[in-house]
């Protein structure tokens, strides 16, 4: 269970690594943009994103069985 939680966290650290190094302009750019978007829609972006981060891991679950 562990080696999961690790191995998750080391994707997500090098897709957000390669982000920054690869387009650290556009990257900021869009953190310009998220700070002019409303808080209820950052809020409803978030939400939507967390429930398709659960139903992924939820179809890998499946799939896997």
């Amino acid at each position: 269970m562990i080696e999961k939680i690790i191995l998750a966290l080391g994707l997500v650290l090098v897709i957000e690594g390669l982000a920054y190094a690869l387009a650290p302009s556009a990257i900021e750019a869009m953190l310009e943009a998220l700070k002019r978007t409303p808080l209820e829609t950052r809020r409803l972006i978030g939400l939507i994103a967390l429930a398709l981060g659960v139903f992924l891991i939820w179809i890998s679950k499946i799939t896997a069985v």
